[in-house]
């Protein structure tokens, strides 16, 4: 049973960091645009708002398909808490307070599924190890 809701666990996040990346990777350019916008008035600087308003759905998609997959898991997890820690920073720098609960929720999953990684049996992982 436990497998199982890693499982279910794994899956749900993925597929929200997959989605992200997918909607947002075919319109890549207007993403940046809205994103460095949104950023205008921040503490950040476009020099540092711009290539990670590019490297983020790039990140999002392969991070969610990599988890979806049970491919490089815990590399994975590690990178998407560390992805959800620097959207909670730029967050923060925009005052956009009602995201973060979102964004909070996610780094809990990915912590919860790294503490519990040796229930990752539904895996691709798992058959390499075999």
């Amino acid at each position: 049973m436990e497998t199982t809701s890693f499982l279910l666990l794994r899956l749900a996040v993925a597929i929200s960091m997959f989605g992200h990346g997918l909607v947002r990777l075919p319109k890549l350019v207007t993403f940046s645009k809205w994103m460095i916008g949104s950023f205008e008035n921040s503490m950040l600087s476009k020099f540092i708002v711009t290539p990670f308003s590019y490297i983020l759905p790039i990140a999002e998609f392969t991070i969610g398909l990599l988890l979806i997959l049970g491919l490089l898991t815990k590399p994975s997890l590690v990178a998407g808490g560390f992805v959800m820690l620097a959207l909670l920073f730029g967050t923060s720098m925009i005052e956009n307070w009602e995201a973060i609960p979102s964004q909070l929720i996610h780094v809990a999953i990915f912590a919860l599924l790294l503490h519990f990684i040796d229930s990752n049996s539904w895996a691709i992982d798992t058959l390499i190890k075999k």
